[in-house]
């Protein structure tokens, strides 16, 4: 897991760590770190921040005689990664979802977005599963009214997650699928509606506009996408282009256990300045975790 980000550091140390460079060499190396970087799914102008955060710290950095310039390098590995990775408590989701049901008794409305086969409907299970754990009432909508089998898998999961899952035809308007939702679970004195939508690509141009229009008439709480990060620079620009789209509130990260490069959640925090709530670690409904920024950061530098 993260090694290509693991082995980009570990280089940058031990060049820095043995002995004072010179400004030229210095430049040198972290020229090699970016290029590790690049090669392991940061993008270039991420890449290029960290080393400008980086840089000065570095030169400042005292290389004594009892041999602590490694613990001081990591030490400033840390701070700078902190700076950049974004990370936000379910907790607080937790108590904005509590605090409308009792002040307004309404439920909360999370609209999730992401790419085809970017593993939002089984994350939607997941936080579903997690949500009820924490004594809520989530209801589906099964607004994915384009891709074949997708009601049936949404409905399938919300069977097993043990909650109910509100449906239309293949080919109805999604909208009216989100609307039909929030109306019933507001009926039924339910906590949070989730709903799916159907996986966009910036090629798609009406899926968008449809998104858009999803947002517009569900007046959601929190927008969150779902992204892949194994899909690497093609995950960047999948992020920068909902988030200018539609607008993002959290990011959850699928797949970070099998992701041997690791780049794509300091980009996305670079990039779009949104916290990383969630992130999945397997394919049973209790293998999603909550992300914390010390996580990746252990994980990184170890």
């Amino acid at each position: 897991m993260l090694e290509g980000l693991k082995r980009a550091f570990q280089t940058l140390s031990e060049k820095v760590s043995k002995t004072r460079l010179s400004e030229k060499e210095l430049g040198e190396a972290l020229e090699e770190f970016k290029l590790q970087l690049v090669s392991s799914d940061v993008s270039l102008e991420t890449a290029e921040h960290v080393a400008e955060l980086i840089r000065p710290r570095l030169a400042e950095v005292q290389i004594s005689r009892f041999g602590d310039g490694e613990e001081k390098i990591a030490a400033l590995y840390r701070q700078v990664l902190s700076e950049i990775l974004l990370d936000e408590s379910p907790e607080k989701l937790l108590e904005e979802i509590r605090l409308k049901n009792s002040t307004r008794g309404d439920p909360y409305i999370i609209l999730f977005v992401g790419p085809n086969g970017g593993g939002k409907t089984t994350t939607i299970a997941k936080i579903a599963f997690w949500l009820k754990k924490n004594g809520l009432t989530p209801v589906l909508a099964c607004a994915d009214t384009f891709r074949a089998a997708a009601i049936e898998q949404a409905k399938n999961l919300a069977e097993q997650v043990g909650i109910r899952a509100v449906s239309q035809r293949y080919g109805a308007d999604p909208a009216a699928v989100a609307v039909d939702t929030i109306t019933s679970a507001r009926a039924g004195h339910e906590s949070v509606v989730l709903i799916d939508t159907a996986g966009r690509s910036e090629a798609k141009k009406n899926l968008l506009e449809e998104m858009r229009k999803m947002k517009r008439v569900s007046s959601p709480d929190a927008t969150i996408l779902v992204l892949d990060s194994l899909t690497g620079s093609t995950g960047r620009e999948q992020a920068r282009r909902f988030h200018q789209d539609v607008g993002i509130d959290y990011v959850v990260l699928t797949k970070l256990d099998s992701d041997s490069r690791g780049g794509l959640a300091l980009t996305v925090c670079y990039e779009i300045k949104r916290p990383i709530m969630f992130i999945g670690v397997g394919q049973g409904l209790g293998d999603l975790i909550p992300f914390r920024k010390e996580y990746l950061i252990e994980r990184i530098l170890a």
